[in-house]
């Protein structure tokens, strides 16, 4: 019965998940106005909104208009749905694991976010950082997952620096080497940046979900699941190789919060 209640509580709070990823990137508001067909502009009825169900039974569709519902409205549910059910399953329903599961559903629209319009909002993203931060069980807890956030957020920011250096200087050299009488008091080169600043608040928030140890495997972790995808895009054009990478370290840092246990005990084992 507690696993089921968890499930159905994640897949309410999914549908109110994708009004957040329709509007947020559209700077409306989530809590003002009903939903309404993105197409026909129609306002829905209550018994089109039921999660999951009225997409089956709408067979995709808009009642009013028949345009397409996305897929990715009962994808979003269902998985919103899977998260609170493996919380449950893990901890039992608690407050601190309500938080986590919070943290990890606005983790789930900023990686939605971010595949769809590559963008980060820092409104969700400091909304999952508090959430991770307060997910504790005890004040020692949030005084500690604050400190890790902290670490993370400034060990990427670093690393930013570093590579945004790097990556600029050696465009500046191969500009330097096309110089001519006309350009030589113009920069010709652009200022590359290695990482966005959204990233690394997803880190701060993955340093306070997982710890120090836990948060390098999910580093490691992301960058084997993007991977594939990166050598997919390798052939494709400048604009589509841009591949956002806060879904990996979304899905990382899950996958290893839910095994923590085996995976800092191979560690200890090993090292």
């Amino acid at each position: 019965m507690e696993l089921t209640t968890a499930f159905i509580l994640g897949v309410l709070l999914g549908s109110f998940l994708n009004v957040v990823i329709l509007r947020i990137p559209q700077d409306e508001s989530v809590m003002n106005g009903f939903s309404h067909c993105p197409a026909c502009r129609n306002t829905l009825k209550p018994w089109h909104n039921i999660p999951i169900f009225s997409w089956i039974f709408l067979r995709g569709k808009c009642a009013y208009c028949g345009s397409k519902i996305s897929l990715q409205y009962p994808f979003i549910e269902i998985v919103s749905g899977v998260i609170f059910f493996a919380l449950a399953l893990k901890f039992g329903l608690s407050f601190p694991a309500l938080l986590i599961g919070f943290s990890f559903l606005t983790l789930l629209a900023l990686s939605m976010i971010d595949f769809k319009y590559k963008m980060v909002p820092d409104s969700l993203n400091l909304l999952a950082l508090l959430f991770a931060i307060f997910g504790a069980w005890s004040l020692d807890g949030i005084i500690l997952n604050f400190q890790n956030a902290l670490l993370f957020a400034g060990g990427f920011t670093l690393l930013r620096f570093a590579l945004s250096y790097i990556l600029t200087s050696s465009a500046h050299r191969e500009a330097n080497k096309r110089v001519t009488p006309w350009s030589k008091n113009y920069h010709t080169y652009p200022f590359i940046e290695a990482m966005g600043e959204g990233d690394i608040m997803v880190a701060a928030t993955m340093g306070a979900l997982l710890g120090v140890k836990l948060t390098l495997v999910a580093i490691f972790l992301s960058a084997l699941l993007a991977l594939p995808v990166m050598l997919f895009v390798l052939k494709m054009s400048k604009e589509e190789q841009k591949v956002p990478f806060v879904p990996f370290l979304a899905m990382a840092t899950f996958i290893v919060y839910l095994f923590d246990s085996p995976i800092l005990r191979y560690i200890e084992a090993n090292y």
